[in-house]
């Protein structure tokens, strides 16, 4: 059967950067749900007419698709209109992760990375559950300095996101990023490296031949 590895955290903790470490380590896919929506945000998805009718003409930009900039600017700060946009992209996300899902073949490893892996109910498929998670400062500094975005754009960004404390009690790993690159690489592959171990059948853990007792 396949194994999957299911990757969570708020915005700008570096689910990304742990995604793409898991699959040089051997990892066979990487599935990024906020990578799917920016897929479903492109011109002539069905998603953006929906989008378009639901909050106005003013979210698209010059092609045809979701200027997200726009969108996070209009819902961001209205938590009736987040509810309202995430009830329409959640269903499209979902039905698109469970196609990305179905191609990890027997035996290998699919990490499925979603802000939301708890509440939409992905982590009843997953073998392990990772958090990711810094401090609200860094993750302030990384919207600003790495994403362009305002300070009060990135406030508002950060105050949208749901805690990450009572998640952390379902996790196999949780996974600190306030450090350097070379501190990130360390705890992501001790803690793969635990992942597999987790998954031998019990008989493999020992040596061939040897004896549990």
């Amino acid at each position: 059967m396949p194994y999957y590895l299911g990757l969570t955290g708020n915005i700008a903790c570096g689910k990304s950067t742990v995604g793409q470490m898991l699959q040089a380590l051997g990892a066979y896919r990487y599935i990024d749900a906020d990578a799917i929506v920016h897929d479903l945000y492109l011109p002539g998805q069905p998603l953006v007419a929906q989008l378009a009718q639901e909050f106005g003409s003013e979210i698209l930009d010059a092609s045809g698709g979701v200027d997200r900039k726009a969108l996070g600017a209009l819902v961001f700060n209205d938590l009736e209109k987040l509810r309202r946009l995430e009830a329409l992209v959640h269903p499209a996300v979902q039905d698109a992760v469970i196609g990305e899902i179905r191609l990890i073949p027997d035996g290998q490893v699919g990490v499925l990375d979603a802000i939301k892996l708890i509440e939409s109910g992905y982590a009843s498929l997953c073998h392990g559950i990772w958090i990711v998670r810094c401090s609200p400062e860094t993750q302030l500094r990384r919207l600003v300095e790495q994403r362009g975005m305002s300070e009060e754009e990135a406030r508002a960004r950060l105050a949208a996101q749901p805690p990450i404390e009572p998640k952390l009690a379902q996790a196999t790993e949780i996974i600190e990023n306030d450090g350097s690159l070379e501190d990130l690489q360390r705890q992501v592959t001790a803690a793969w490296g635990r992942f597999q171990a987790s998954l031998l059948p019990h008989d493999e853990e020992f040596d061939e031949g040897g004896d549990p007792s």
